[in-house]
């Protein structure tokens, strides 16, 4: 798996999936274009430790359509091409309907849906326009066993990264005349910094016994899924939906 003399753009980079992703491309030797949309620090200093130097980092709110363009504008104006992008970038809000309003209820779903499935579907168009001039290019995207075994206490969740497997499978199938791969890495539980505090707590043994392997994914172990999808030789594996989640969900 070589990555030098190719770009690739990793959406919520600063910390967590995204950082663990963009660290294991830039020891590949990729080029890494960090976006973030609060993190600023966190990602420039993301930027700074990764190996090599050709790394840049970029604002946008994704769930802003003008953002996502501009950020493909200055990706592109930066680096001249991209070559692989991955949508991680995303909320999970835990939203129980019994505690809900019918106002609450419609303002989680437009959140989830505009960061988890619109703006993921709208950097992929962008990105697609981009790699069908240069007739190559991989885009992942990271959705969750939640599109599968259900989110009852975060259904917008679910129903978000169920469509994200949906659109990356219609676009597999639209991009493939372009040399272009579209797959999907679906974790379950990964411990993160946000998850932390959740998993040393009273739910920690719980969720960590829903896997046979007794414990969480680490950033890590998703992010060699994503570089390995993006690989050379991995394109008839496009529109597939990688699952990563210590066979805490099986399905077939």
């Amino acid at each position: 798996m070589d990555f030098s003399k190719r770009v690739i753009l990793v959406t919520g980079a600063a910390r967590g999936i995204g950082s663990a992703t963009a660290n294991a491309f830039a020891r590949l030797g990729g080029s890494v274009a960090v976006h973030y949309c609060s993190s600023q620090k966190q990602a420039q200093a993301l930027a700074k430790s990764l190996p090599g130097d050709e790394h840049t980092t970029f604002q946008a709110d994704l769930t802003s359509p003008d953002d996502c363009e501009r950020l493909m504008t200055e990706v592109m104006r930066h680096y001249g091409r991209l070559d692989v992008l991955v949508n991680n970038a995303g909320i999970y809000e835990v939203k129980a309907l019994a505690n809900l309003e019918f106002r609450d209820w419609q303002a989680t779903w437009k959140r989830t849906l505009d960061a988890d499935l619109i703006g993921p579907a709208n950097l992929c168009f962008l990105a697609a326009k981009m790699m069908m001039r240069q007739t190559s290019g991989h885009i992942i995207n990271i959705s969750s066993r939640g599109a599968f075994r259900g989110e009852p206490e975060a259904p917008a969740y679910g129903a978000a990264k169920a469509g994200l497997n949906q659109l990356s499978q219609s676009l597999a199938w639209a991009l493939a005349p372009y040399n272009i791969f579209v797959g999907v890495v679906a974790p379950g539980f990964v411990r993160t910094d946000m998850t932390a505090e959740l998993l040393d707590g009273p739910q920690g043994d719980a969720i960590r016994a829903q896997s046979p392997l007794k414990r969480a994914a680490t950033p890590e172990e998703i992010a060699e899924a994503v570089v390995r999808l993006a690989a050379d030789g991995m394109l008839y594996a496009t529109g597939c939906i990688l699952d990563v989640n210590g066979a805490s969900y099986l399905r077939s």
